[in-house]
């Protein structure tokens, strides 16, 4: 009967074992895919601007806060017109940098802007970065008006 005893003892004692090396397994697993997500900085993916049937024009409502930078991407052909108007709150405080694919020269004289009104000299994704052009802290909500014709 003692050895009995012993014997579930020692099973139990296996069992728990396992338990707790089961949790350390899967502790180990999350620490692991945290770092890699870290090490991509975590960022999100570009929200993609895109057009509802029938229209040329779209228009995004949001906001940025602090270094906070909001990215978008969409699709253009070579040839289209694109326009741009950025306005926010309070006034001027956030501008847009837009980068062509291939970094195409798209003739813009600043990388801090309010508006653009082009013809487009390359098809492709075109990425938009919306922020503010300050390090204090602060928020700031926009409006911005893409229009592909």
């Amino acid at each position: 009967m003692a050895a009995r005893l012993q014997l579930l003892d020692q099973e139990s004692m296996m069992m728990n074992h396992r338990r707790w090396l089961s949790f350390f397994s899967a502790l180990l697993l999350v620490c692991f895919c945290s770092s890699a997500f870290a090490q991509r900085g975590g960022k999100a993916e570009p929200g993609r601007i895109e057009f509802k049937r029938g229209t040329n024009t779209t228009t995004i409502n949001d906001e940025v806060k602090n270094d906070e930078e909001a990215e978008y991407v969409f699709v253009a052909k070579k040839g289209q017109r694109l326009t741009i108007r950025l306005t926010s709150t309070p006034n001027r405080s956030v501008v847009f940098d837009l980068k062509a694919p291939d970094d195409a020269d798209l003739g813009l004289e600043y990388d801090a802007n309010y508006s653009f009104n082009k013809i487009l000299p390359v098809s492709g994704e075109y990425f938009l970065v919306v922020v503010r052009p300050t390090s204090a802290k602060g928020r700031s909500g926009y409006k911005l008006a893409v229009t592909i014709k």
